[in-house]
């Protein structure tokens, strides 16, 4: 337990900045671009920092035991305790049990830091963005995505803005179109700004119209204008809106549950890549086990070579489980098997191999 934990520190510390130098590569310039000195560009390091840790556990808990295993192996030490009548079982057992801390800090990290890290660090992207922009443009236009539709099926609503800005969190050029059951309008609001108010828990219309349709014909039926409307039945998230269309990769886990909820809820095929990343960050829990798993069988048979030969063999087993997980990716894709099972299809595929390796243990 000792030598692995030393290892497993240092293997850890390594990814860690690896994966750091990796973000410095992507990121600095865009950073500088935006305006960031200083002790910004720390404090995006320290927020995006926790993110890499979910990713790099499994890597070096790997790594770390199959070295330090392969090493007690070539030194006999192994074959002496099991000689001594030590079985397998007890021998591993302290292996076993950091493993299932690993799989609760796992999930600590997937469910909580993670979400976090993702969502403040785009927080800051987004700040740095807003101070350049406001240089030179009208707060309307600092931070504006264009052209924003959103169909809420469920509430029978369709929206569709021409400007949204995420620094006033102001709507320009609105259009909110209510419908039937049978989806044909019956009302539309056009309004030139719109907002969500939180004190009064709805949708602000101001300077526009309401427009009256017959569902059956499309005729117009009235023109009303108003000043300032108040729904407070319109408890639409603009942040919601905000997110169709952003990669799965770019989203914590709280704001894909979301979006998955809104598209299953109007069958849009699009939530298939985002529920395959959602279910796979919980199928990511049992990882560190899998790795102890294929890590013991492969380090503690065959010949006695180099510890670093078990790093090699630790390389090729995460490609493997890579080539196993967009393979599921793709049949849920697809639509072949169902996103949940695919997010666990490679977790089953890399446990059986383990099986199978644990039955040839002697």
């Amino acid at each position: 337990m000792r030598e692995w934990l030393q290892i497993l520190g240092l293997v850890l510390v390594a990814t860690c900045g690896l994966l750091v130098v990796q973000v410095l590569y992507d990121d600095f310039r865009s950073l500088r671009e935006l305006g960031a000195r200083g002790w910004v560009l720390w404090r995006y390091l320290a927020v995006t920092l926790p993110s890499f840790l979910a990713v790099a556990l499994p890597i070096a808990l790997l790594i770390s035991l199959m070295f330090t295993l392969g090493k007690l192996h070539r030194a006999n030490e192994l074959t002496a305790m099991r000689a001594a009548g030590v079985g397998f079982i007890r021998l591993t057992a302290p292996v076993w049990f950091v493993g299932v801390l690993c799989c609760g800090l796992s999930w600590w990290l997937n469910t909580t830091v993670v979400p976090w890290s993702v969502e403040e660090s785009r927080s800051l992207r987004d700040e740095l963005g807003f101070q350049r922009d406001a240089k030179s443009l009208t707060p309307d236009r600092v931070g504006a995505a264009y052209s924003v539709a959103f169909d809420n099926a469920r509430e029978r609503r369709m929206w569709f803005f021409n400007r949204y800005s995420r620094f006033t969190k102001h709507g320009y050029g609105v259009s909110v179109s209510e419908l039937d059951a049978q989806r044909r309008e019956t009302t539309r609001f056009i309004a030139a700004e719109a907002w969500y108010d939180d004190q009064r828990h709805g949708w602000v219309l101001k300077d526009g119209r309401e427009l009256a349709f017959a569902p059956e014909t499309g005729e117009l039926l009235g023109s009303t204008p108003f000043t300032e409307k108040i729904k407070g039945n319109y408890r639409e998230d603009p942040q919601l809106m905000l997110l169709i269309d952003r990669r799965p990769v770019d989203l914590s886990l709280h704001e894909m549950g979301e979006l998955i909820e809104y598209l299953e809820a109007e069958q849009n095929p699009k939530s298939v890549p985002y529920a395959v990343r959602y279910y796979g960050l919980i199928a990511d829990t049992l990882v560190p086990l899998l790795v102890i798993a294929m890590a013991i069988p492969f380090s503690v048979t065959g010949v006695r070579v180099n510890p670093a030969v078990g790093v090699s063999k630790s390389i090729g087993l995460f490609f493997l489980y890579y080539v196993m997980a967009n393979i599921a990716a793709s049949l849920a894709t697809k639509q072949i098997v169902d996103p949940a099972v695919a997010a666990w299809l490679p977790n089953i595929g890399m446990g059986a191999l383990a099986l199978w390796f644990f039955s040839r243990v002697r």
